[in-house]
């Protein structure tokens, strides 16, 4: 007699551990000439989180994207994400740092002239707190009523020596002009890496900033392609969209590539920038923490907090 034999194969997945390495390059040394504060890597708060064990612990996980209907490599990205979003300064380039030198430069030489021995200078928590991720202009506003200080909204044709708002916006984005002009521009190597793999899966991409040089610095650093939409400062003034923490301009991003905001993921190094994708109620929102404040991006919004986006591949 013969007998039917079934047989069982057993596999078991090895599941590991990001290899999280460090992330040399801080702007704290913009403010103080020290090294950045370390930063927890790679904590992820949210719900989605909590409820599966295991997802997040998964490099690399598949599924089928919708646009082209075939099996997609998702990078650390939970199911249901058809679309990233992407800061620009501080998460794409290097100019975060470009930024806070002419920030402090531009604040430091108008609060030494009106303060003289009560000078105070501007600060890393000043920067981090009032201006970073914010339109130019309200950036200026929102630090200088930091320390009591008012003055005439102005226009955005003032003069860089102007002392209005519109003006001393202008005086700082000179500075970052000159910077830029003299120095170049780099992208981070792990960012290009990610919107690379996220490109070949299939996932579109957009590039969100507050800074109408935006398109330039993308040129500049030899990453325009790699984006399908850019929402800049030249959008948030043509069509009157609120700043960070306002979600308007990664609502706009998301809009314009066909997607819904549960559909799209925020990549922000700012505060300002993961309450704005958390304020959107998009999808995912993962901070990338270039200057020693995991913590703090958690407590702002974000899902998960890493060093660089090559931590997610």
């Amino acid at each position: 007699m013969v007998f039917p034999i079934r047989v069982v194969l057993l596999f078991r997945v090895q599941k590991s551990k990001s290899d999280y390495g460090r992330f040399p390059t801080s702007i704290k040394g913009t403010f103080s000439g020290g090294a950045a504060r370390p930063g927890r890597r790679g904590r992820r708060r949210s719900r989605r989180a909590r409820a599966c064990s295991c997802w997040h612990r998964v490099k690399v996980s598949r599924r089928r994207t919708a646009a082209a209907g075939r099996v997609a490599l998702v990078l650390g990205l939970p199911d249901g994400i058809r679309a990233c979003l992407f800061d620009m300064d501080g998460v794409l380039t290097e100019t975060a740092t470009v930024h806070a030198r002419a920030w402090k430069s531009m604040f430091d030489d108008y609060l030494r002239q009106g303060d003289g021995d009560d000078f105070k200078p501007f600060t890393q928590d000043d920067y981090d707190e009032y201006v970073d991720g914010k339109p130019r202009y309200d950036g200026v506003k929102s630090f200088l009523s930091s320390r009591g200080i008012e003055l005439p909204q102005g226009s955005s044709s003032d003069a860089p020596a102007t002392e209005t708002i519109d003006g001393l916006g202008n005086r700082k984005n000179e500075l970052v002009l000159k910077i830029i002009h003299d120095e170049g521009v780099k992208p981070y190597p792990g960012s290009v890496r990610y919107v690379n793999a996220v490109r070949e899966a299939g996932l579109h991409t957009a590039c969100v900033s507050s800074s109408v040089n935006a398109g330039e610095v993308l040129e500049a650093a030899g990453i325009r392609d790699r984006f399908e939409k850019l929402v800049d400062g030249h959008v948030v003034e043509d069509q009157g969209l609120r700043g960070k923490p306002a979600p308007d301009t990664y609502l706009k991003a998301a809009e314009e590539l066909g997607v819904s905001p549960a559909e799209a993921a925020v990549f922000e190094d700012a505060l300002s920038g993961v309450q704005a994708g958390r304020a959107g109620n998009f999808g995912f929102v993962v901070g990338v923490d270039r200057v020693g404040q995991a913590e703090a991006l958690e407590q702002h919004g974000a899902d998960v907090v890493v060093k660089d986006l090559a931590e997610l591949l």
